[in-house]
């Protein structure tokens, strides 16, 4: 990676991480992990919440930014205080740490994305078995002891990748797939659903799929060394939040005019797509989420029975689309 690159690539990083923390209560905590304790409007009168929800995210991202933000009004009109925690950096250690603690401090429920679902089992289960409702968000756990799932079918959503970029490339072509963390599911489902739908269905070519395991230095000397290795490719497809962020830096810093294609909604790929560095986005209507999160804990805490799934979908999204919003 260039050094003039990588330097705009840190402040970018930088710049993303600023907004996310910069933006929340004031009381979080410096070190290894991203942590917000945010009060309820009852707090604020001096009157104690009715209940304190844990939100935990797999890293700290701008991506995120947006849920914490729906969340916040909703706990605040139902009297509901949040910790909101997340590794600065992808660490399934650290989330079962961040469990763990919310469990002694006797939270009323939590809403996790599992970096690795299977691995978190355990902590899930520990937490319901103290009498903690728990809801996964974004990635699931169904083997766990989660009373809900509260997102996309991740495979579908790849499928929609494949649909889009096959109409945009009339089903013809060359393509570069830059995607997150190899070993988690909803990556795997994402780009089995995408690489089915394009086998069965056009005669598009897949140049190469890179991995960025987590990192946001390793996504972008990924891309930059794909695009020099195949010069001839029509169409970027990212996968993933930080391949994104990094496919929009690169788009900006080398001037490129091909196609590129994302998952994930997020303040920069908004922005992308109105300048044109993005083509299409595929939404995992995030914006509900914070709300869904929030009310489907609410009435568990209440000893209610809430849907083992909430499909929130997938759609695409255009320069066109958010015009007519």
């Amino acid at each position: 990676m260039s050094v003039t690159l990588r330097k705009s690539f840190l402040i970018l990083v930088f710049f993303s991480l600023f907004t996310t923390v910069g933006c929340q209560d004031s009381n979080h905590t410096t070190g290894p992990l991203f942590s917000t304790v945010t009060p309820s409007s009852s707090q604020k009168s001096e009157h104690p919440p009715a209940y304190t929800f844990g939100i935990i995210y797999p890293m700290a991202h701008s991506f995120y930014e947006v849920i914490t933000q729906l969340a916040e009004k909703t706990a605040a009109s139902n009297s509901v205080q949040l910790i909101v925690k997340a590794p600065e950096e992808v660490s399934l250690e650290q989330q079962i740490r961040m469990m763990e603690t919310m469990i002694k401090q006797k939270v009323d429920g939590i809403a996790i994305a599992p970096i690795d679902p299977d691995a978190l089992v355990p902590a899930i289960n520990k937490a319901v078995e103290a009498g903690i409702p728990v809801v996964c968000f974004e990635t699931d756990s169904p083997l766990s002891r989660r009373l809900s799932y509260i997102g996309p079918d991740h495979y579908k959503g790849g499928a929609l990748m494949g649909e889009v970029v096959s109409k945009l490339m009339k089903g013809k072509g060359m393509v570069l797939v830059e995607s997150g963390m190899s070993s988690t599911p909803i990556q795997k489902n994402r780009l089995s659903g995408m690489l089915d739908y394009l086998s069965r269905n056009t005669a598009i070519q897949v140049l190469e799929v890179g991995y960025n395991e987590g990192s946001s230095d390793k996504a972008l000397s990924d891309l930059e060394r794909m695009i020099d290795d195949h010069p001839h490719f029509d169409t970027l497809i990212t996968l993933d939040i930080l391949s994104s962020s990094a496919s929009i830096l690169l788009w900006k810093a080398k001037g490129l005019k091909r196609n590129a294609l994302s998952f994930g909604m997020m303040p920069n790929v908004k922005e992308a797509l109105i300048n044109g560095q993005i083509t299409s986005v595929i939404s995992q209507n995030e914006q509900v989420w914070g709300d869904d999160i929030i009310a489907q804990l609410l009435r568990a805490a209440r000893g209610e029975t809430i849907p083992v799934y909430m499909d929130t979908g997938n759609k695409e999204m255009t320069k066109d689309s958010l015009e007519v919003r």
